[in-house]
């Protein structure tokens, strides 16, 4: 299923029914009064978040959703049957906007999380409602008021513990596979991925976390480039960033391409940029032990890291069970370990506008040509 993390739907709410004008006409009962019932609720319209899906490609299917309509009333004061609820599944992650007004309706954050976008009319009066000492023959009822409809934007943004950032074709993919059960696609020649994936990290009993594994990023991104800044926000629920980089491109300085991530990181978001960050290093097993250690204290001391440095080979597991086993440390240690606070739903994010890319931009991660699933 093509990943998507956009879409635009429209909602309408259920109307009231309407308010029934009748009178009583029983045998044996002269001058019966009024006994007309008042109309049914409209159903409203939720929001449901489910962890079954991590895509919002299904509303770009379906469009428009409406609630039942509430019936009408109807003699011998029986109310009408109330028009059913109706519920959208969205996936867990999503932020709910009236396309409208601008204004922020929810952020779906939780599986089983409901929003109601909604709500449905109110039932119309019979005429029943209306006796009095000094009207005993009520003629009047009231229409079902009209349900609520709403145009609303619907935005995801994946909620992970982990999340890869780098370059295309550093390996991330490939990574991904060799500590979870996720997996996206890798070969041995370079391609992009076009959406992230998501897998969950076993490193113990009842010790697990979820990494995600974002398109790589090329310089510009954060100002539209490729399809990498579609993701970036993505990036943003994490706690921990793992920064892949090949230690042996055949094009390219290694520490040229962390300075260039960074960078997008830092002109996307100040959150993002905030993130603790780790330098995970890759495709060791390219490299003998004397010039691969050479290799690492080149790029540590041009980059002048001061955090902390792993050292894997995704391709053959090397060092991926000890990463793992740091980074849920990390996890349960650290001082936000308690729910993650999230940044603002309405924090300026990247470009509002950004433009679609060819076909052929350079959007996304896979192994490099050296690489093997």
């Amino acid at each position: 299923m093509k990943f998507v993390d956009e879409a635009t739907i429209r909602v309408q709410a259920g109307n009231g029914g309407q308010g029934c004008l009748s009178f009583r006409r029983e045998k044996y009962v002269p001058r019966g009064g009024p006994d007309g019932g008042d109309g049914g609720r409209g159903g409203s319209v939720w929001l449901v978040a489910i962890e079954d899906t991590n895509t919002l490609a299904d509303f770009r299917v379906q469009r428009r959703y409406r609630a039942e309509n509430g019936q009408q009333g109807a003699g011998k004061d029986r109310t009408g049957r109330s028009g059913d609820d109706l519920e959208v599944p969205v996936p867990v992650g999503t932020i709910v906007r009236d396309v409208d007004t601008g204004e922020l309706l929810g952020d779906l954050t939780r599986a089983g999380e409901r929003l109601l976008v909604a709500q449905g009319g109110r039932g119309g009066l019979g005429n029943t409602r209306f006796k009095s000492s000094v009207n005993r023959a009520p003629r009047r009822t009231t229409p079902g008021e009209a349900g609520e409809g709403r145009h609303l934007h619907l935005e995801l943004k994946l909620l992970a513990d982990v999340g890869l950032l780098g370059l295309p074709n550093a390996g991330k993919s490939t990574l991904i596979r060799a500590v979870s059960g996720a997996r996206p696609k890798v070969a041995d020649y370079p391609f992009t991925t076009l959406h992230p994936h998501l897998g969950v990290v076993g490193v113990g009993p009842l010790q697990s976390f979820v990494m995600a594994d974002i398109p790589g990023l090329i310089e510009g991104a954060a100002e539209g480039a490729g399809l990498g800044h579609r993701f970036l926000r993505h990036l943003q629920r994490t706690r921990l960033l793992l920064h892949v980089v090949d230690i042996a491109p055949l094009e390219g300085d290694p520490a040229e391409a962390v300075r260039t991530v960074a960078a997008e990181l830092a002109a996307f978001s100040d959150t993002l940029e905030a993130l603790p960050r780790w330098l995970v290093i890759n495709k060791a097993d390219l490299l003998a032990a004397d010039a691969r250690a050479e290799a690492v204290a080149a790029l540590v001391e041009s980059l002048a890291w001061g955090g902390p440095v792993h050292v894997i080979s995704a391709a053959t597991g090397e060092g991926c069970e000890a990463l793992a086993q740091a980074a849920m440390r990390h996890l349960e240690t650290a001082s936000d370990n308690a729910p993650a606070v999230f940044p603002a739903a309405d924090e300026a994010e990247g470009p509002e506008n950004a433009a679609e890319p060819d076909a052929h931009g350079q959007d996304g991660d896979g192994p490099g040509p050296r690489d093997t699933a």
